[in-house]
């Protein structure tokens, strides 16, 4: 398990690549899946940590509407990639309107991948959340600790 954990700022540059943290280079180098995430941000995998999550989710689908239609976007969505020399991922057109990117982006780790938000979003996300978390939680929290 990678264990991929903070917040970094690279910014998208003009052909679509994004540089990830060069802390993680060594677990991603083995290639990533790129896809679309939660809150429309998106997910950055390990390619075999991809394969164990998808694996998973397609199985708890079959029998439930919903969780169809979301492994369907999310295998629909996702790029296999290797990153190039400088660390980076090419984050293709679709990917970065799903996830509405500009210039200033936001890599923040979720363990066992990353999510990339735009960095006005991911502030908004942020600024939307931030007293449920500083009041110690959710009842959502409670049921996983």
């Amino acid at each position: 398990m990678p264990g991929f954990v903070g917040t970094y700022t690279p910014k998208l540059d003009d052909k679509g690549r994004l540089t990830l943290p060069a802390k993680f280079r060594n677990a991603l180098s083995g290639g990533v899946v790129v896809t679309q995430g939660l809150d429309h941000s998106l997910s950055v995998y390990p390619a075999e940590e991809f394969d164990v999550t998808a694996a998973k989710a397609n199985e708890a689908s079959r029998n439930n509407p919903e969780a169809r239609a979301y492994v369907r976007l999310m295998l629909a969505g996702a790029d296999e990639q290797t990153l190039d020399g400088q660390g980076r991922v090419n984050l293709s057109a679709g990917l970065r309107q799903w996830a509405r990117l500009q210039k200033d982006c936001v890599v923040t780790g979720q363990y066992d991948h990353l999510e990339i938000w735009d960095a006005a979003r991911w502030a908004e996300y942020q600024a939307t959340h931030e007293e449920a978390f500083a009041a110690g939680g959710s009842a959502a929290l409670d049921a996983i600790v």
